[in-house]
């Protein structure tokens, strides 16, 4: 999700610097919570950014102030609200709330498990301190091991006090936490470790700003295992198909060889109502790659007696109608995307 807030200059100064998209997020300040609660009326939180998305806002009705913080990397909130249960606020960007959170939850989790050749059973999360995604990969019953690099303790902590349907996967025994820098992480891991690698990250400010550049994707591309996959959160394709397009040719030169996608998910607030994914294969011993368009293998089926609750977005169909973009989204993406062989 895309923070990006008023700096002195405002707009026609970034233009002035003749910044990328993606050089003009990086470098933006955060939003304070604070400035988002009271920017419209009292007793609403409203997403406002002059720069990113003009005349326009997402507004959620407070109930009740749950908690308010500020981490050493972010300011934190969670609060009630009237339609959408719980509300988790990261430096004024809305990040989850207990309404939609399963749409963007499931989509990432299961479109790159659910590509690869065989059954998953090493992977790692890079950010996700909410435990969403936590909560989905544990549905696959093959995983052995999950990592997961919160470089934000307090997001982790706030998120099993106040958002216990998200943060259950934390319960798993195969779920092993590092509170630390997921980039050092990834760095350290030895060559060839994770079936899979998920980088549910923040939007590219602040403590997130260093997931989108290219020495990270260089350490994933390391560290993933032959026809291994990534998927990252891939921003909105209504307001930010620059970056889009700078992050897929990005993956197009690192993944040599290997298969590159963009697909998406409706999600009713983060802006636009939607959110997409990009995800690269590295090829496996026999040179062959995902296509990502087409499942490899069934959705996932929770284990009686656990917490979980069945998918409610995720399903076969929708997996492969993740990847039939609009028309203006499919000519924007279209030339820096890698079709993938399959694997059979």
């Amino acid at each position: 999700r895309t923070r990006l807030t008023q700096r002195p200059g405002g707009t026609q100064g970034l233009k002035a610097l003749n910044m990328s998209q993606r050089e003009q997020l990086t470098a933006a300040a955060p939003t304070a919570n604070a400035s988002c609660e009271e920017a419209v009326m009292k007793g609403w939180f409203s997403e406002v950014s002059d720069e990113m998305w003009p005349g326009q806002a997402m507004s959620l009705k407070i109930d009740e102030v749950l908690f308010r913080g500020k981490s050493d990397f972010q300011d934190v909130m969670v609060f009630q609200s009237a339609k959408h249960g719980r509300v988790l606020i990261l430096d004024g960007v809305i990040q989850a709330t207990e309404r939609d959170e399963f749409s963007y939850q499931e989509m990432i989790t299961n479109l790159p498990l659910c590509s690869l050749k065989d059954p998953p059973k090493k992977v790692l999360v890079v950010g996700g301190g909410d435990g969403g995604v936590l909560r989905e990969i544990v549905r696959h019953p093959t995983i052995e091991h999950l990592d997961i690099a919160e470089i934000d303790g307090m997001v982790i902590e706030m998120s099993k006090k106040y958002f216990p349907g998200m943060s259950c996967g934390f319960d798993d025994d195969r779920v092993h936490v590092h509170v630390t820098d997921g980039i050092k992480f990834v760095g350290d891991a030895e060559e060839g470790t994770y079936d899979a690698i998920i980088v549910d990250s923040s939007d590219p400010v602040g403590p997130a700003a260093v997931l989108f550049e290219r020495a990270f994707f260089e350490k994933i591309h390391r560290a993933l295992k032959p026809g291994g996959v990534v998927c990252t959160q891939g921003e909105c394709i209504w307001l930010h198909a620059e970056l889009i397009k700078d992050v897929l040719e990005m993956c197009k030169d690192i993944f040599t060889g290997g298969s590159v996608q963009y697909g998406f998910t409706t999600i009713p607030t983060y802006p636009s109502g939607q959110i997409g994914f990009v995800m690269a294969c590295k090829p496996d011993e026999n040179g062959k790659t995902a296509t990502f368009v087409k499942p490899e293998r069934p959705p996932p089926v929770a284990p009686e007696g656990t917490k979980l609750k069945p998918l409610r977005y995720y399903n076969s169909a929708v997996h492969s109608a993740a990847f039939v973009l609009p028309e203006f989204a499919r000519a924007a993406v279209e030339p820096f995307v890698v079709p993938g062989t399959g694997f059979q």
